[in-house]
């Protein structure tokens, strides 16, 4: 249950939107990835950008930050590299509990099979 009380707004300025903005605009560069970057969610950088499409959103365009796009890119590629890694690991250990398992049927079966030795 939330909390009663007036809920807190925060309110951005229009050069920080617009910057929000361009930086989604580049090659490569996720609107969710620039969201997360920022602690923003990703409908209101949508809302943004429909904004400025639509030239609602006005203000001075700061410069682009470009070692900031090389950033959310290398992360893009690293949440890439992880999640494969991650599936790469599960089939692994889905792998050695069928050979786990496989060992243990089979020898099973060749204790039933072979003589004693008593």
């Amino acid at each position: 249950m939330g909390k009663a009380g007036r809920r807190r707004v925060r309110s951005y300025s229009p050069e920080f939107k617009l910057q929000a903005v361009q930086l989604s605009q580049q090659p490569g560069v996720l609107i969710q990835d620039v969201a997360e970057s920022l602690c923003i969610h990703p409908f209101m950088l949508s809302r943004w950008r429909k904004q400025a499409r639509d030239g609602e959103l006005r203000g001075t365009v700061p410069t682009l930050d470009l070692k900031a796009v090389g950033e959310l890119q290398r992360l893009r590629q690293v949440e890439r590299d992880y999640k494969r890694l991650k599936m790469e690991h599960e089939l692994l250990k889905k792998a050695i509990r069928f050979a786990r398992e496989q060992r243990r049927t089979s020898s099973r079966s060749s204790r039933r099979t072979g003589m004693r030795s008593r």
